[in-house]
């Protein structure tokens, strides 16, 4: 059968290992094959937070593109650097993505700060290695599968829970394995982390992939690691991880057009987020020779 996060949390050893070898039995990829291909994925996560750092080029629509730079060089107020590179981390691989860089769907474009934010946040700011990262980053990806086989990891299917929700987990479960935790425990902080973004709506403006999604990937980078603190803690979600799907595919399927990826409804219409839509929409067409 193949795993499930109730599954997963009732197994032994390191979580990362049975999604492994699940994808060695079902693709006949070696795992040294899978293990190497993560790695070429880390090295782009790595190099999108560095440019995304870096930059303050405005993005495709001229919406984001110099937060994550903000944030980086602000003075931390909070005297707290794990919070401030976490949201940096994910806000720089969103505004790489709205600036049509090299990024990693983690699962998806727009949702793909999420996992390296929370991740790299982490590991940088213990000193640990990339090495380290690796199967944390196999068991992210089994999340993403385990979900997948329920609902389409899509804003136009199950609106932004389904993706920031999805990367949540999948960030949440990485966190959890990276620091220690059982299987129990990452497949529970996925379903915490999960479970929080349920109703979430995909409301971006003007369509493009800029508002409010570079901050939500803040945030929730953020969230993934409260959900991965909680679990190590030893705070289990009162509902099955596998229930905490069902009901996000469920909410999704309920939610209406307008609030599933088609610029039509929340944030995008609002009086402000169609006025950038227009302006965004002006600035991309092509203008007339002069006379």
């Amino acid at each position: 059968m193949p795993l499930t996060l109730n599954a997963l949390s009732e197994l032994t050893g390191l979580a990362s290992e049975h999604v492994l070898r699940e994808e060695v039995e079902e693709t006949g990829t070696p795992p040294e094959t899978i293990l190497s291909k993560m790695a070429e994925r880390l090295a782009v996560m790595r190099e999108a937070i560095r440019r995304g750092l870096a930059s303050d080029a405005p993005s495709v629509a001229g919406l984001v593109g110099k937060n994550a730079k903000t944030l980086w060089e602000a003075p931390d107020p909070l005297k707290d650097p794990l919070l401030k590179r976490v949201q940096a981390y994910a806000m720089a691989v969103n505004e790489e993505n709205a600036r049509m860089g090299r990024i990693v769907a983690a699962p998806t474009a727009g949702s793909a700060g999420t996992l390296p934010g929370a991740l790299l946040g982490v590991a940088d700011h213990l000193g640990l290695p990339d090495e380290r990262l690796l199967m944390p980053l196999i068991l992210a990806a089994g999340v993403a599968k385990m979900i997948s086989r329920v609902i389409h990891i899509a804003g136009a299917s199950g609106g932004c829970q389904a993706e920031i929700g999805s990367s949540a987990a999948m960030a949440a479960a990485a966190v959890t394995e990276l620091l220690g935790g059982s299987p129990e425990a990452a497949a529970h902080a996925a379903a915490l982390a999960l479970q929080n973004t349920l109703g979430l709506v995909c409301d971006p403006v003007g369509g493009f992939v800029e508002v409010p999604c570079v901050m939500r990937n803040g945030f929730y980078a953020v969230h993934a690691v409260s959900a991965a603190s909680m679990a190590l803690a030893g705070i289990r979600s009162v509902i099955p991880p596998d229930e905490v799907v069902l009901a996000m595919a469920g909410i999704g399927r309920l939610l209406p057009l307008e609030l599933r990826e088609t610029g039509l409804g929340g944030l995008a219409d609002t009086p402000t987020g169609r006025r950038l839509a227009e302006e965004a929409l002006r600035r991309g067409q092509p203008q007339e020779p002069p006379s």
